[in-house]
């Protein structure tokens, strides 16, 4: 599965390159290349407590509805293009992103300045602040796995264990409600006093939602419809695999690039964390705040998008008749020839659509690149 996924991804890669380079000689004539700054992003090593929840209650919408609550990616060919993606994709930039843990590879493939992720539900917020405390609390991956899983630290674990024996090893351990509650409190502590985040009413709540609905109940074997809404594969698609297979996946060049692939990996993750670079956000991408207002905050600080993960979001939006508006909205990021969307299945075209090299397929097995700018033709910036 994987051979054929790189040489699909390959080919696609090579196509999205030539066009881009191709418009690129066409610039003199008004296409779509655009002046940005070109000294690095003005954004410091470490956002304040302060700034970190400013910055997300400053660009964030109010809470969405989806028909599922995604707790976990679905998409095995999310890491194929990272190979392609830091050729193109320049490091220390900004990364933008949608969902949960899938955005982990990316972040620390691209080393960015700051990290935004987006998401109409709440909730997405909620599961990245638990990933937040619990990356903060935990001295290294089994530590971090015992908190996320609420399970005794199984004996043996080492720095240079395999995530499949990291897996199988709690696998092997219960849940225990009394370490869930005494976790749970601690991330609430953590959050509130620590980092004093003004919280709002429902996410603690939330929080305990996540924590309880998908990771304590569903450990190593947590699926992305075993639990809560769209359970059952009622809503946003299945497949995909446990949180197991997920942690196991590879770059199609034989390296495992996820954050718990090696303690190196983790510990990158957990100090982009902790320097309260990775920022979560309520945003519809078709509504009229967020995305613009995250346009607006890094334009004045002079950064540049190095990368916009969308997963399959495109096929919503041309489902609601808003893809249009989210691409006007990506128009007043400011980005140069360089930013990458990476974006799953069909994209704004599809699932068996034309433009941008001929149809798309494999669902969300199948993750591709392409530039941005091209898609903000006729927008104003």
């Amino acid at each position: 599965m994987i051979s054929p996924m790189n040489s699909h991804r390959r080919f696609g890669a090579r196509l999205t390159v030539a066009i881009a380079l191709a418009a690129l000689t066409t610039a003199a004539a008004g296409a779509w290349t655009r002046e940005v700054p070109v000294q690095s992003a003005n954004i410091p090593a470490r956002l304040t407590d302060a700034e970190f929840w400013a910055l997300s209650e400053l660009v964030s919408e109010p809470n969405g509805e989806f028909q599922s609550d995604n707790f976990l990616s679905n998409e095995r060919g999310m890491q194929v293009v990272i190979p392609d993606l830091v050729a193109t994709a320049k490091p220390g930039r900004v990364y933008l992103g949608v969902g949960p843990e899938q955005n982990f590879p990316y972040i620390l493939a691209l080393k960015p300045a700051i990290a935004i992720i987006f998401d109409v539900r709440r909730g997405n917020l909620h599961e990245h602040l638990l990933y937040k405390a619990l990356f903060e609390l935990s001295a290294d991956r089994a530590d971090f796995l015992a908190r996320l899983f609420s399970r005794k630290r199984p004996d043996g674990l080492t720095r240079t264990s395999s995530v499949d024996a990291l897996m199988s090893a709690f696998d092997a351990v219960p849940p225990s409600l009394e370490l869930y509650q005494a976790n749970l409190a601690e991330v609430t502590a953590h959050l509130t006093k620590k980092h004093g985040f003004a919280l709002h009413d429902d996410d603690i709540p939330g929080i305990d939602y996540v924590y309880k609905t998908a990771f304590y109940t569903g450990g190593p074997r947590l699926t992305y419809n075993m639990a809560g809404r769209g359970a059952n594969g009622r809503g946003g698609g299945g497949g995909g695999g446990t949180y197991w297979d997920m942690q196991m996946l590879g770059d199609g060049m034989g390296v495992n690039r996820g954050f718990l692939a090696t303690e190196e990996a983790w510990a990158a993750m957990k100090d982009f964390e902790s320097r309260n670079l990775l920022v979560p956000v309520v945003g519809d991408f078709g509504g009229t705040k967020a995305i613009r207002a995250v346009g607006k905050y890094l334009k004045e600080r002079s950064a540049v998008v190095s990368a916009f993960y969308l997963s399959n979001v495109e096929q919503y939006l041309n489902r609601s008749g808003t893809e249009q508006a989210f691409l006007c909205n990506v128009a007043t990021l400011p980005l140069d020839d360089t930013s990458t969307f990476i974006f799953t299945g069909g994209g704004r075209y599809g699932q068996t659509g034309g433009g941008g090299g001929g149809g798309r397929g494999g669902g969300l097995n199948t993750t591709f690149l392409r530039p941005m700018l091209p898609d903000t033709q006729g927008c104003g910036g």
